[in-house]
């Protein structure tokens, strides 16, 4: 068996980064920036007031100075005029700056009477203008890759930037092989158990930038398993969940004739994991187990659809927490225990479940992160530091 780092390097290996293609900016959100993002105008496009006030010549603000308001300026609304000595324009916060003024004076720093306003006896020092191109000017950029939120696409939108390059979603097929699953609405005879792993792991897919596709299920004989693969021709990474251990039904290494990278790794839950080449398209051997299958797709896939997606060739980030309850030594295997992460007064804390079997899915929706034990980690009690996975 291989280590768990070993299998991430070989399924790592099989990725290669996809072309780019080009989206209207509303539907770039959660996607990521394949290339720069180029600012064609200045943010503010002009000098801006940041306050309600009187746009005025700074020279003019003397402790009961008198000033003539000469007109009003609005966001979207310019004063058409300059502002000369002894005047001053209303303003209103986004109305630009007229020519001559170099302050705005708060309305809370003066008294308006008609068609004066008269400057108070103390008043804040600031300017209370925004310059033009204060926050960014034509030809800054947005630097790729970065996944595109809600601020970036408020700041592409602000740079005038209408359509934008963005990696192509991994298509993602998923296969549950077995004669014993059957899809959720359908009534399970009593040897037949309802499949859930594709549900989970189109909803990681997607949640990760992926595009998922749910194929049938592929029965435990070859004519259906190879009908199922030649649906997947598309995809650029074919998962397969189950079919992966040494029973006489497992048929999957059989069937696919794939270039196998690895199979079997020292890792728990997920020993069976395996990952290859099926005609040149990735293809990486999930566990039939619902918490196995899910921890591997932490572990391994999600990284692969980053590595596509150009985000890194890399693992999910490890953080450091302390240990919520004592535990005893682990095996020679990397494990993955699914926890509860809390947050004290001090640092966060992890306390994994008792109960930590591969089948018990209704236990692992309970956790929002994995406790990750290296082969051989010697027994532990509460308040001693570990790695986790959030999740």
């Amino acid at each position: 068996m291989i280590s768990v780092d070993e299998a991430l390097l070989g399924v790592l290996d099989l990725c290669e980064l996809l072309d780019s293609e080009t989206v209207p900016l509303v539907q770039a959100a959660g996607r990521i920036l394949a290339a720069d993002a180029i600012a064609t105008c200045d943010q503010p496009p002009f000098a801006a007031s940041a306050m309600d006030g009187y746009a005025v010549v700074s020279v003019d603000l003397q402790p009961g100075a008198t000033l003539n308001v000469i007109g009003e300026a609005a966001a979207g609304t310019a004063f058409k005029g300059d502002v000369s000595a002894g005047q001053a324009v209303r303003i209103f916060t986004g109305a630009p700056v007229p020519e001559g003024a170099d302050r705005v004076l708060i309305q809370e720093d003066c008294t308006r009477t008609g068609d004066q306003i008269t400057v108070a006896d103390s008043i804040n020092p600031r300017i209370y203008i925004r310059p033009a191109g204060g926050d960014f000017k034509r030809g800054d950029g947005m630097k790729a890759p970065v996944l595109v939120g809600p601020l970036e696409s408020a700041l592409m939108a602000s740079m005038n930037i209408p359509t934008v390059t963005v990696r192509r979603k991994p298509k993602v097929a998923l296969v549950a092989t077995g004669d014993e699953l059957v899809m959720p609405g359908e009534p399970p005879r009593p040897d037949q158990i309802l499949s859930s792993n594709t549900f989970g792991l189109k909803a990681l897919v997607e949640a990760n930038g992926g595009e998922a596709m749910m194929l049938p299920i592929a029965r435990d004989n070859e004519a259906s398993l190879r009908f199922v693969l030649d649906l997947a021709q598309s995809a650029d990474i074919i998962v397969t969940l189950g079919g992966t251990s040494v029973g006489d039904h497992d048929l999957v290494h059989k069937v696919t004739g794939l270039d196998l990278a690895f199979y079997k790794v020292a890792m728990r839950p997920g020993k069976s994991l395996m990952a290859g080449r099926l005609n040149g398209t990735p293809m990486i051997g999930l566990p039939g187990n619902p918490v196995s299958a899910m921890i591997c797709g932490h572990v391994v896939l999600v990284p692969a659809i980053r590595a596509m997606l150009g985000q890194g060739k890399m693992a999910l980030p490890c953080e450091t927490a302390v240990l919520g309850a004592d535990i005893g030594k682990n095996g020679q295997s990397t494990h993955y225990m699914g926890a509860r992460l809390s947050c004290g007064n001090d640092q966060p804390t992890c306390t994994p479940f008792d109960r930590q079997g591969s089948s018990l899915l209704s236990f692992f929706t309970s956790a929002n992160c994995l406790l990750v034990r290296k082969p051989g980690d010697p027994a532990r009690i509460a308040g001693q530091p570990v790695d986790i996975i959030r999740l």
